[in-house]
């Protein structure tokens, strides 16, 4: 297991992590830290684990072992992974591949733990229809919305280096899923860079084109993390979430008509048929993670980096890395 060095600078990165455990802190009444319970974030986009929720799985597996299980819904991986930091919660939910690297640039000590194959085609730059951009080359001087620290956040500023463009050359607009597609809906921005299942719902819903996805330019990797700390003492909590994982994921791909009445509701009111669409952009293959399985991590911090994103360099393989 190896394990990054916390920085012990200061940083703009670092700085927004304070901001938002100050704001989480204020805003949600997490539970007290107790060892007979497993306190779990994630986002509304995190399928497998919404679907344990759901399904009450993995309170029957742990319940065992008289370990409970406590949820934690968040709007996105950056705030996620901050709570993770500050030990609010135990494990953080799938989070896109590039949520971890923010998260050390501001000296967190995380252990990867289980990861989902690559999903190049689950996240995509859309303009509307009648938008007169018809190439990456056309962002030049436009405003794009994106989630920042996202997977979304990596594959705009790909696309852009492949056009031969800086991420300085667009007016990023900084929006949660949510906030960026009322942006986009109402003409506020003039791209908007999503992924599942509000690629789908948008693209379904929404007279839209796809400037491009993410085949080419990133693979789009979803990973689970918990602190460095907590996978050394918890390694048995972790190998009987990977496996719930792994069946649930196998399960979900078995059974996509299943999947789609459970997750439809809880996304908005989808109906099924665009929920099965978005799941068929992702993998749900949940796989263990080693370090030199993250050469893409590597490339995303080194991108953020030359865009002025990160305050400095990031060794991506500095992690800390659980086995099954």
């Amino acid at each position: 297991m190896r394990i990054g060095t916390r920085s012990k600078n200061s940083s703009p990165v670092s700085q927004l992590f304070v901001g938002l455990a100050l704001t989480m802190a204020a805003t949600m009444p997490l539970l007290a830290h107790a060892e007979e319970t497993l306190r779990i974030g994630y986002q509304k986009s995190s399928t497998l684990i919404t679907l344990l929720k759901t399904q009450g799985t993995l309170e029957k597996a742990l319940a065992k072992d008289g370990i409970k299980v406590s949820w934690h819904e968040f709007p996105s991986g950056l705030p996620l992974l901050e709570s993770l930091n500050v030990g609010n919660v135990d494990i953080s939910a799938d989070v896109a591949d590039t949520v971890p690297v923010f998260a050390q640039a501001a000296g967190a000590q995380l252990a990867y733990f289980a990861q989902e194959s690559a999903s190049p085609q689950a996240q995509a730059i859309v303009v509307r229809q009648d938008s007169p951009l018809h190439s990456l080359a056309d962002l030049k001087g436009k405003k794009v919305a994106v989630t920042k620290a996202a997977g979304s956040h990596y594959l705009l500023i790909a696309a852009l280096t492949k056009a031969g463009l800086k991420f300085a050359d667009i007016t990023p607009a900084y929006l949660t899923p949510a906030d960026g597609r009322a942006a986009f809906e109402n003409g506020k921005v003039d791209a908007w860079v999503t992924w599942e299942p509000f690629l789908t719902a948008a693209q379904r819903q929404l007279p839209t084109r796809t400037l491009a996805d993410g085949k080419g330019l990133a693979q789009y990797k979803r990973y689970y993390l918990t602190s460095a700390a907590y996978a050394k003492s918890h390694s048995a909590v972790l190998k009987q979430v990977f496996a719930e994982l792994q069946q649930t994921g196998e399960w979900t791909k078995a059974n996509p008509a299943k999947a789609a009445a459970i997750l439809g509701p809880l996304w908005g009111n989808l109906d099924g048929a665009t929920v099965e669409a978005a799941n068929l952009h992702r993998t749900y293959q949940v796989q263990p993670v080693t370090a030199d399985q993250l050469g893409e991590q590597q490339s995303i911090a080194d991108a953020f980096l030359a865009a002025g994103l990160l305050p400095k360099p990031v060794d991506a393989k500095a992690v800390a890395t659980w086995q099954p």
